[in-house]
């Protein structure tokens, strides 16, 4: 009996030693960098894309500039692989086919097809063979929010270019790509707002601009003539703003568990408060979320609250599977409410005035009335006008905290 025991055992052992090499070499299959490709309507939207092991385990990860956007959950079998971001609602769903993953992108508004290849190195062009744009531009613009002009911000390294358009909701995450046949060819993809953008010199010094092969755009440098003719991009702490700022700001939501919260509570009273309108479909309020998270961990005992206000599909509304997949994403832990549609934000706050941007942020003082409005949010691929944004709230809350109640 002894030696049968010894046996199984000897068995057993082999089966599991089996069983770690083969998810080891699963593993292996997969992990890495990746050059992927998106589908979006029939445009190829080139990102990197890169796989890590962690033990027994996979995850992935999309990048927007040098923040990751990582899995929540992956599961991995035979030469198939499934990565949950639970953070957007999606997951990417591959196989593993002659050296390269090809599977789709599932989505809430239906799948973006997907293929990805072993990363290959970036070639990057001596700068006497390459034209500048390294800097700041303003865009003709035409928005349903009566924008004008918007900013176009690059940085350049030889013939490699990060760059973003930033808008008055914010910009569309950092788009990377390098010169190439007398263009800069860029995009994006970070699991939302995908985006190929081809930047060719103009007469003039100008600059053409075709986003996703349709929309043509100009731009000129900053502070030029050529600039100021085009218009000037939105300010953010003018586009918003109340009726009558010497009206307390209401709001009256249910939390996540089904408690009625309201600007009335005593967690409010005597409180600096920031009301944000959010989403968590809304990749602006995504690029918005650490800064508020952190920043209510460093005054809060000094009398900040923060209300996220969000506003979400119906499905979402029902169950907020999402929601709550961005508040631990993100570590947050001021109060979310869950205000309704993303349509019905204005009529759930008629004390708003042009309410149309996500995020959107309304700065209480201790009395509970509007000091500030602050609309969207960059990310930090807008450079100095991320570190703007993220002063100009800081400064707003240090003023405000410090004022006698």
């Amino acid at each position: 009996m002894k030696r049968f025991l010894s046996q199984s055992t000897k068995l057993l052992l082999l089966l599991a030693s089996a069983s770690t090499v083969s998810a080891a070499m699963t593993e292996a299959r997969f992990a890495g960098r990746w050059d992927a490709v998106v589908v979006v309507d029939g445009l190829e939207v080139p990102f990197p894309f890169e796989i890590e092991a962690d033990g027994d385990s996979l995850r992935g990860s999309f990048f927007n500039g040098e923040r990751r956007i990582t899995s929540s959950a992956a599961r991995a079998e035979g030469s198939g692989l499934t990565l949950n971001f639970d953070q957007y609602a999606s997951k990417l769903v591959v196989s593993f086919k002659d050296g390269q993953l090809v599977g789709e992108y599932r989505r809430p508004r239906g799948p973006y097809p997907f293929r990805a290849a072993p990363a290959e190195e970036t070639i990057v062009l001596p700068e006497q063979d390459v034209p500048s744009i390294d800097g700041t531009w303003v865009v003709s613009a035409k928005s349903n929010k009566g924008e004008t002009a918007w900013r176009f911000i690059a940085r350049q390294k030889g013939s490699h270019v990060d760059a973003t358009i930033l808008r008055i909701d914010g910009d569309t995450g950092t788009l990377s790509g390098s010169y190439r046949d007398g263009r800069f060819v860029l995009s994006h993809f970070s699991g939302a707002r995908p985006m190929l953008l081809e930047v060719r010199l103009a007469p003039g010094g100008a600059l053409a601009l075709k986003q996703n092969q349709e929309i043509e755009l100009v731009a000129a440098r900053e502070n030029t003539p050529q600039a100021g003719e085009i218009g000037i991009p939105t300010d953010p702490s003018a586009h918003t703003r109340v009726r009558n700022p010497a009206e307390p700001f209401v709001f009256s939501f249910p939390d996540l568990q089904g408690n009625t919260i309201s600007n009335t509570d005593e967690k409010f009273r005597g409180k600096v408060v920031l009301v944000n309108i959010s989403g968590s479909w809304c990749p602006n309020c995504h690029d918005e979320a650490p800064f508020l998270a952190s920043l209510y961990r460093k005054y809060q005992a000094r009398g900040l609250e923060i209300v996220g206000l969000s506003f979400e599909e119906g499905d979402q509304l029902k169950d907020p599977v999402r929601l709550r997949a961005f508040l631990k994403t993100y570590d947050i832990g001021y109060t979310v409410l869950l205000a309704g549609e993303p349509s019905e934000a204005p009529e759930k706050l008629p004390q708003a005035v042009n309410l149309d941007a996500f995020p959107t942020t309304f700065i209480l003082g201790r009395d509970g009335r509007v000091r500030g409005v602050h609309t969207g949010f960059p990310s930090p691929g807008s450079g100095a006008f991320y570190a703007k944004a993220e002063e100009e709230l800081t400064s707003a809350v240090e003023t405000l905290l410090a004022e006698p109640f």
